[in-house]
């Protein structure tokens, strides 16, 4: 029983722990502004890949991330530097990018809704950013037999599965608001993307800057 009861309070802790990390009712008006031109099919299509790439990189960092960052020497400041340039990227585009007021799937060019977002930026690093990341490489430290690794990504899947609802929701927004307050959503939240990503970027580089052994090569170089 004792087992049992292990094995849930590391699903549960695992929820807890990613949650609030993932935080998918703060995606949700990112997603709709990427998804503005998209087909209610193939907004569901991409947020179900999203979900599955979710899943997929969490699981894989469980299970392996430390020899993966190890082997290439990736810190997990220099994943959230990567991830702020990615998203900063994103909303910069968002920001600056013209109107498009032809409807989804014109004759006259490619239609906007053929892009595919579900791994970038989705999936990765606004689901499975290097925040979540790093919680995953935390609760590693947790994880004692295979049953406990098992354990995690259920916890992971469960996360992905309140992600895919919530954002799923959020489609009927989109009626509400309508082209023009999607247009204005789409400025906004570019705004905001890019101030997240450079926050990232921020936070990686304080991560560098405080890392103990880092202070101590400068204490070292400065002298006595």
């Amino acid at each position: 029983m004792s087992d049992l009861a292990h094995f849930g309070e590391l699903v549960i802790g695992t929820v807890l722990a990613l949650l609030p990390v993932t935080n998918p009712p703060a995606s949700a008006p990112a997603f709709l502004a990427l998804t503005e031109r998209m087909t209610p099919q193939r907004r569901l299509g991409q947020l179900r890949a999203a979900c599955v790439f979710m899943v997929a990189v969490l699981v894989t960092f469980l299970v392996g991330g430390s020899l993966i960052m190890g082997f290439f020497g990736i810190s997990i400041p220099g994943l959230r530097i990567a991830g702020g340039l990615m998203v900063a990227g994103i909303g910069s585009s968002m920001l600056t990018a013209a109107a498009d007021r032809r409807p989804a799937g014109a004759a006259d060019g490619p239609p906007e809704g053929d892009r595919d977002i579900a791994f970038s930026p989705l999936a990765m690093p606004m689901l499975s950013g290097p925040g979540s990341i790093a919680v995953t490489l935390g609760l590693t430290s947790l994880a004692k037999t295979w049953l406990d690794y098992v354990a995690i990504a259920i916890g992971i899947v469960a996360v992905a599965a309140i992600a895919y609802v919530t954002l799923r929701a959020s489609g009927s927004i989109v009626a509400l608001i309508g082209q023009v307050g999607m247009n204005a959503l789409t400025k906004v939240m570019g705004f905001l993307l890019l101030c997240i990503g450079i926050q990232f970027i921020v936070n990686g580089i304080l991560g560098i800057a405080t890392d103990p052994a880092i202070v101590r090569r400068i204490r070292e170089a400065a002298g006595p």
